[in-house]
């Protein structure tokens, strides 16, 4: 070969990737392989098991070597993969390196695999080639980029020369983006030793707002609140408040699918990270995607301080919010720090029991957007009812379905879509057991 991976600019990285290394030092030193058959049997079995298991987690088919290329590829967070992102083709010097790395890369795509089958005297080599999974591989990772991954490869494989490489790379990322933060919807924080990692999370809720039944005008003010972020228009942080089981997570869901492929990330923070949250926007404040840090479920004992982490964040921090993130969170609670009626007592001339009250509002305060999510009437609760069974396609008299609607909330919370969803599911897993 002529072109070495050593002499990567931009995606460099790829070349320090494990299995990339073992097939490139093939690749390279295809001419010395019958001095030392041994070592470069050896080598090529370990990149061989390399590749299955990309392809068993990952869901790859095909030509598996070309498979993995690209998806190095796509995952190579650097300065051109970045200014890419959303945007597609920029101009700059910086794409003449990226011709060069992709001229490289090009040649190890294309290099015919069979010029180093005989000299290692391995027929295996056909299956990095052709590659079919057996049933239940893959399915732990989303589905959605495999095929992206997939779709790619096979064009990547169709380019003449480096420039429809690079033109096919380019495009990519213009339409979902670069590495872990482009190709996924959502993500959680992981602390370890290096600080706060932004994991994605591969299975998210496949869910979208017309699934919620009810609830149009509070639907309404989170759209209309996300537009404005997602479009660059001044946008609000947003407090879901409200009853248990009224669907405040799920419409944060369905939000997050609905307008991912305008660049729509959210990442999924806890309590017990806030400390972690400068950290988690000095990764994303530089990119362009925009990012909603959710959390569910939020709320504050009077003795817990770690809120004041989150306030500061949010305003009162020195450095100003980037323009990118937006926080949203759900909570039972409007008042998301527990108040007590001694804070209204002023029992001592010496302390300002109003200041305490105010500092415990203030968080929730800081949130502009604030929408209620109320728990339904008895007859909205009969129609959620009623939608939902239809939704899954249950066949069932209507009174019959009411009457157990109504004798199943009394026992299991009380209304909210949340019961009726429950109701539906019991009486779906009673059809499924009636059928086995």
């Amino acid at each position: 070969m002529e072109h070495n991976d050593k002499e990567l600019v931009l995606y460099r990285s790829i070349s320090k990737d494990p299995i990339f290394a073992d097939m490139a030092k093939l690749l390279l030193e295809s001419g010395l392989i019958q001095e030392d058959v041994d070592y470069y049997r050896e080598i090529f079995y370990r990149s061989l098991s390399g590749l299955s298991e990309a392809a068993s987690e990952f869901g790859f088919e095909g030509n598996l070597w070309h498979a993995y290329i690209t998806y190095l590829i796509i995952n190579d967070d650097n300065i051109y993969s970045r200014a890419c992102e959303i945007r597609g083709e920029n101009g700059g010097s910086i794409n003449s390196l990226a011709l060069h790395d992709f001229e490289i890369l090009k040649a190890y795509f294309d290099y015919p695999l069979e010029k180093i089958a005989d000299p290692l005297g391995i027929d295996i080599l056909r299956a990095i080639g052709d590659y079919h999974l057996s049933e239940g591989q893959g399915k732990g990772y989303n589905p959605r980029i495999r095929d992206r991954i997939c779709t790619l490869s096979k064009e990547l494989a169709e380019t003449k020369d480096a420039a429809g490489f690079k033109k096919a790379v380019t495009s990519f990322y213009g339409d979902f983006g670069v590495g872990t933060l482009g190709l996924h919807k959502a993500f959680r924080v992981e602390h370890r030793d290096d600080g706060a990692q932004i994991i994605p999370i591969t299975n998210v809720a496949s869910v979208s707002l017309d699934d919620l039944v009810g609830y149009e005008i509070a639907k309404q003010e989170l759209v209309e609140n996300t537009e404005a972020f997602v479009e660059g228009r001044p946008s609000n942080n947003c407090l879901l408040y409200g009853d248990a089981g009224t669907g405040k997570s799920t419409s944060i869901k369905a939000i997050m699918n609905q307008y991912y492929p305008k660049g729509l990330r959210i990442i999924e923070v806890f309590k017990h990270q806030f400390k972690d949250l400068n950290s988690i926007i000095s990764q994303i404040k530089n990119r362009n995607y925009r990012f909603i840090i959710y959390m569910d479920d939020l709320s504050f004992e009077e003795f817990e301080t770690d809120y004041k982490y989150l306030k500061a964040v949010i305003e009162g921090d020195l450095e100003v919010r980037p323009e990118n993130v937006r926080i949203y969170a759900t909570s039972n609670r409007r008042h998301l720090i527990r108040e007590t009626y001694s804070d209204k007592e002023d029992r001592d001339p010496d302390m300002h029991s109003n200041d305490t009250v105010q500092e415990k509002i203030s968080l929730s305060a800081r949130f502009g957007t604030q929408i209620y999510y109320g728990a339904p009437t008895p007859k909205e609760y009969r129609q959620i009812v009623i939608s939902l069974a239809k939704r899954h396609g249950l066949e069932m008299d209507e009174k019959e379905l009411l009457l157990g609607a109504n004798q199943w909330e009394l026992s299991h919370g009380g209304l909210s879509g949340r019961t009726a969803q429950q109701y539906i599911d019991h009486l779906l897993g009673k059809e499924k057991e009636k059928e086995g």
